[in-house]
């Protein structure tokens, strides 16, 4: 019976090169890589010659709506889409229904993600502004961080007392990482709009969720981590502005970190009257002078992480109108092709694709074993053929809410296999109906 899988002639892309070689997975772990290995009985052989190998993308931000919210989607139906685009490991967030507050209700999402996820896991606590005990009691070994909302949120959420956030920064033992918009500056853009007798419109979102309310969050943010020297790590970063606060080098060197996610990277203003509400987020997608400073704030290293923010609603409660339509969009399955379309026109390279979506993830959060192709690791890798298009549309996603902003886009990529642990859980086509061999991530700090 065949034990193990050999992959032949891969393009493996890591540490900052490209090599051709073979790699051997033998159980859940990277048995071997060398030039030419030899087959044995015992061996399932995939030539992958012209294709190239990526340890596996780890997605430190997905909104997967388990508990409470599962009818826009759960952590079976979001992981599943989530291997079908590569992402092997995920991050999760604490607003859903009951929020994740307690030490509790964070163990119990991970047991059911024990018996429902096809990719790895992790999940955060979330800060309000009287659970500090709680937040003293993560592990940093087995917690990956807590959120903090400075900003606009929903339910009890939201951190704005200074005395609360500076408990939390003051005594995290964790990562602490931030969603920064100022409600006070979002709350007078609206009512600016409002006294002119204007409705508000997708239009307005950016002005709305503008420059000033991000930076005024973020900001305040920094100053933080800076007087406390806190571990901070910035999600969604969207605005040309707040790169000033993040230095360039190397992730290590680094106790405040800074993340684009996809969308920001892909869309802009000028795709609202297109695609409406569908591209409705916070913080807002903005201009495309924001857009290409984010990305060659990717290309300096003053962004670290690349994300996805994946935020599924139903189509029905994206059709509404602009007031009530609720903010983010669904993109786990195709975030890492679109990432290569960056590639494919120059704006990045493979290298900087898998630094931003793998290697720095773990080395960020300390994830054991994983985000590298090294002999030993867990064989979380994707392979992907970069001469093989991918059609995309809402029939063929694999997301509970069945729809994606991506829809009659065609990809020049093609996602081949998924591996998490050792075990293919995507052949290109299908996902895996074999239980998951995902894992709770767990972090060397």
């Amino acid at each position: 019976m065949r034990q193990s899988t050999l992959i032949k002639n891969a393009q493996i892309v890591n540490d900052g090169k490209i090599i051709e070689s073979d790699l051997r997975i033998k159980g859940q772990r990277i048995d071997y890589i060398n030039k030419e290995i030899l087959a044995t009985d015992k061996d399932h052989v995939i030539d992958a010659n012209g294709l190239h190998l990526l340890p596996g993308m780890i997605d430190d931000q997905v909104h997967f709506r388990e508990p409470g919210l599962t009818h826009k989607g759960t952590i079976e139906s979001e992981s599943r889409a989530a291997v079908a685009g590569g992402i092997t490991s995920y991050m999760e967030m604490p607003n859903v229904s009951p929020a994740t507050t307690s030490i509790e209700a964070l163990e119990a999402k991970f047991k059911i993600a024990s018996k429902k996820s096809m990719a790895n896991y992790s999940f955060y606590l979330g800060a309000t502004e009287d659970n500090i005990e709680q937040i003293k009691q993560l592990d940093p070994k087995l917690h990956c961080g807590v959120k903090v909302f400075m900003g606009a949120s929903t339910g009890d959420l939201l951190v704005e007392h200074p005395e609360a956030l500076d408990a939390i920064f003051r005594e995290s033992p964790t990562l602490i990482v931030t969603h920064c918009e100022s409600t006070p500056v979002i709350n007078d853009n609206l009512e600016r709009i409002k006294n002119q007798g204007l409705t508000p419109t997708i239009l307005d979102h950016p002005i709305i969720r503008d420059t000033a309310a991000c930076y005024a969050s973020s900001s305040y943010a920094v100053s933080l981590a800076k007087k406390y020297q806190s571990q901070l790590h910035v999600l969604h970063i969207t605005t040309e502005k707040e790169l000033s606060l993040f230095t360039s080098g190397a992730i290590g060197n680094k106790h405040i970190t800074a993340e684009a996610c996809v969308h920001h990277l892909w869309f802009s203003d000028q795709d609202y009257p297109r695609l409406g509400n569908l591209i409705k987020c916070n913080p807002a997608i903005k201009s495309s002078t924001d857009r290409d400073a984010l990305i060659k704030a990717v290309q300096n290293n003053q962004i670290d992480i690349i994300a996805t923010d994946h935020a599924p609603h139903t189509l029905a409660e994206k059709q509404t109108d602009y007031n009530h339509a609720p903010a983010g969009l669904p993109l786990v399955e195709h975030a890492i092709l679109s990432l290569f379309e960056h590639v494919k026109h120059k704006r990045l390279s493979l290298e900087q694709v898998v630094e931003k979506t793998a290697h720095n993830p773990a080395l960020r959060y300390g994830v054991k074993e994983r985000g590298f192709i090294r002999e030993g690791y867990y064989a979380d890798l994707v392979l992907v053929n970069t001469e093989r298009s991918t059609v995309v549309s809402d029939d063929n996603v694999h997301y509970h809410c069945a729809w994606t902003p991506f829809n009659d886009y065609k990809f020049s990529s093609n996602i081949q296999y998924t591996w998490v642990n050792g075990q293919q859980v995507f052949d290109g086509q299908n996902i895996s109906s074999k239980p998951a061999s995902s894992m709770r991530l767990e972090f060397n700090r």
